[in-house]
């Protein structure tokens, strides 16, 4: 399915969870896995288990459902792979009770920490001293009053990497974290919920999410923006993705946006549409929704020293 044919839809809400299958019961008396052992259960990661791991490092935790659309083929196969992952203490995982959903919810484990021993840490607090063990760090996501938001925020990323199953042409070329984000672009001082970049064929649209669920209200919104000017002077100028829940939500944005300069392109979208299709309405053209890769985008000057993260796409010499 091509760009030019059709709307992307978001795949159908899930039946009814089917149980998870358990990882075999470890023994009580297990003993502490040696450095062979270790070396052995990593040769057993596939490309695949290696880039879910990747994942949970930067963006902290995932859901079945979210891991199951971006990376297999069905949902029992998920099931499958993610068990004997568990098994073998790449990925830990504990219940969701923020969605009501009752799937589980995937961090890194021990082994996955030996893979990643500089993952991030924290999602309430980035500059907190590292967890003892992958045990505390999962604690801390448990405990973390982010967790919707962060499943909010993957949510669209995984559905924009799913989509790439669909179209060969489309490739979802950058997706950082909040935490990623912000080191990134830490003399502009802005703080987006994630920051990618999307391509459809030879056309690269970078871009910051900010993540709403009716929490904030526009002022707050508006200041966020402002923050972004400083960002423009010297990086790139990528549109501002501001994600709500309902119409009513994007309405009111747009009104209190229409006629404000912005530094950075600002485009509304609710959270129910793929994100990849014609979701996005630009505040400065609020007649038309645009496809992701239809938002204007600037890379930004080819400067190393003011703009070191400057995207370049690989088939191009932009």
């Amino acid at each position: 399915m091509s760009a030019e044919h059709s709307d992307p839809q978001r795949p159908a809400p899930p039946h009814p969870h089917s149980p998870e299958p358990s990882s075999p019961g470890r023994s009580a008396s297990s003993r502490r896995p040696t450095r062979q052992d270790r070396l052995q259960l990593l040769r057993r990661l596939t490309l695949r288990d290696r880039q879910l791991l990747d994942w949970l490092a930067e963006h902290y935790l995932l859901s079945t459902d979210q891991i199951a659309q971006a990376l297999f083929p069905s949902r029992r196969a998920a099931l499958l792979r993610l068990a004997a992952l568990h098994t073998i203490d790449a990925v830990t995982r504990f219940v969701d009770v923020t969605t009501g959903t009752s799937q589980y919810l995937y961090a890194l484990g021990p082994l996955g920490a030996v893979v990643h021993p500089t993952a991030y840490t924290d999602p309430d607090r980035p500059s907190a001293r590292p967890p003892r063990s992958s045990i505390e760090r999962t604690e801390r996501i448990v405990g973390s009053h982010k967790l919707r938001h962060l499943l909010g925020v993957n949510q669209l990323f995984v559905d924009l990497h799913a989509y790439t199953h669909t179209d060969p042409n489309a490739q979802l070329a950058r997706w950082w974290s909040e935490q990623h984000a912000t080191a990134a672009y830490a003399a502009a001082d802005i703080r987006p919920d994630a920051h990618g970049v999307w391509t459809v064929g030879e056309r690269s649209v970078g871009f910051f999410l900010e993540h709403d669920n009716n929490t904030e209200n526009l002022g707050r919104v508006l200041r966020k923006l402002r923050a972004y000017e400083r960002l423009a002077e010297f990086g790139p100028r990528y549109p501002v993705l501001l994600r709500v829940r309902s119409r009513r939500r994007e309405a009111n944005l747009l009104r209190a946006l229409a006629g404000v300069p912005t530094a950075m392109p600002v485009a509304t979208g609710i959270h129910d549409e793929h994100p990849a299709g014609p979701a996005w309405t630009l505040t400065t053209d609020p007649s038309l929704r645009r496809w992701l890769h239809e938002l204007p985008s600037d890379h930004g000057p080819d400067n190393p020293a003011t703009n070191p993260h400057r995207f370049t796409h690989p088939d191009t010499s932009d």
